[in-house]
């Protein structure tokens, strides 16, 4: 290299140091960034800078909605009575050992200042025994009545207070898969006030809750599924929104099985208080069938229409008197197609009133029929 080359070399080199340098001082003095007009921005840093900020406005929510309405979320525990039992010491003869006190169960929220709190049907099912309620700040109080919903896995409880904080109760008829949910309970019927977070997993799921040997099994009907970590001390607390509303009543998990949760719709619990408060006690519509749900895959293997089939009646119900028979498969309820992906025939027997009459479409020996039927109550 000549002596000429070696210093335009050298200068160009000086130029370029130069330049990244300015480019430097002047990003960090004055907030500009002339590299930018030569090299593309780093997209990963975008990437990542998008992320946090997702990040921190999700943390953000779940403050704000466990702030906002913990206050408004309980504690139920049954109250066992006292006893000395004897039991074997490990260093010879018996020891005498007091057993009993209070023993945290479940979950429940406040719907009104009075004292009328939700929770599950299950979690106050024993009959002669006393239930306390424990707020937030470690308020307790007896319950003094139990009001047990018929038809579905919800209870309401009163207790003497005035002035509590109450929840908010949303749509659950507008709610989205993949919407993001806030759960808040007694987890394991230990840990109080504990937050898991999650998404809705699924829409208009059916159940069975309990078993033989606890001593109840029910059918549930349009549950929300839900990833959000739900725990059996949970049972009867709120599912939220991000906007801190009621749009479930935690009801079970799946055995056998992680992150699989289910919820009660909040416009069900609507209902429920809304017939409460007009009559007292819980009044639910009754139409009277067993059924089974023909999924549109056997409709199709079958050559049936889709549907319920009824394989059994109430003698005396709505269905009976409406002249509904089994072998009759419903294929229209109040004007609404009879699908299992909607929630099937119990999702629209509860959209009604007792009292209501509703026109229904039944299949029958090939032929389509329109019957009437006016609801009952439920016993």
């Amino acid at each position: 290299m000549t002596p000429r080359n070696l210093l335009i070399t050298i200068a160009a080199s000086v130029v370029a140091i130069v330049a990244v340098l300015g480019g430097a001082v002047a990003d960090r003095l004055f907030g500009i960034r002339p590299l930018d007009y030569f090299l593309p921005p780093n997209t990963s840093t975008v990437t990542r800078e998008v992320a946090v900020r997702e990040l921190i406005r999700e943390e953000s929510a779940v403050i704000e909605v466990t702030e906002r309405v913990s206050p408004a979320v309980v504690t139920i525990s049954q109250v066992i009575p006292k006893r000395k039992v004897l039991e074997f010491s490990p260093f010879g003869g018996f020891d005498v050992r007091e057993q009993g006190g209070e023993q945290d169960l479940a979950t429940g929220f406040i719907v009104a200042s009075d004292g009328l709190i939700v929770t599950n049907k299950h979690v106050v099912s024993a009959s002669g025994v006393k239930y306390k309620v424990i707020t937030k700040d470690d308020q307790e109080y007896d319950v003094v009545n139990i009001y047990r919903d018929p038809s579905n896995d919800l209870a309401l409880i009163k207790v003497d207070a005035s002035g509590l904080p109450v929840v908010s109760l949303g749509d659950s008829d507008k709610l989205k898969v993949g919407q993001f949910v806030v759960a808040i309970g007694t987890a394991l019927g230990e840990f109080r006030h504990t937050v898991t977070t999650g998404v809705i997993s699924g829409l208009g799921r059916g159940i069975t809750t309990g078993s033989p040997f606890e001593g109840y099994v029910e059918r549930l009907d349009n549950v929300i599924q839900t990833d959000a970590a739900i725990n059996p001390g949970n049972s009867g607390g709120p599912l939220l929104n991000s906007s801190g509303q009621v749009i479930g009543v935690n009801v079970a998990v799946a055995s056998g099985a992680e992150n699989i949760g289910f919820a009660i719709p909040a416009n069900i619990l609507n209902t429920s208080i809304d017939q409460f408060r007009a009559t007292g006690e819980f009044v639910r519509p009754f139409f009277g069938i067993q059924y089974q749900v023909i999924s549109e895959k056997a409709a199709i293997a079958n050559e049936i229409p889709q549907g319920v089939y009824v394989a059994d009646i109430v003698k005396g119900s709505a269905a009976d008197n409406a002249g509904i028979k089994v072998g009759d498969v419903i294929t229209k309820f109040a004007g609404k197609a009879v699908f299992e992906e909607a929630g099937g025939l119990a999702v629209l027997v509860n959209k009604h009133k007792v009292g209501d009459v509703v026109a229904i479409e039944v299949w029958r020996d090939g032929e389509t029929m329109a019957l009437s039927a006016t609801l009952t109550k439920a016993e």
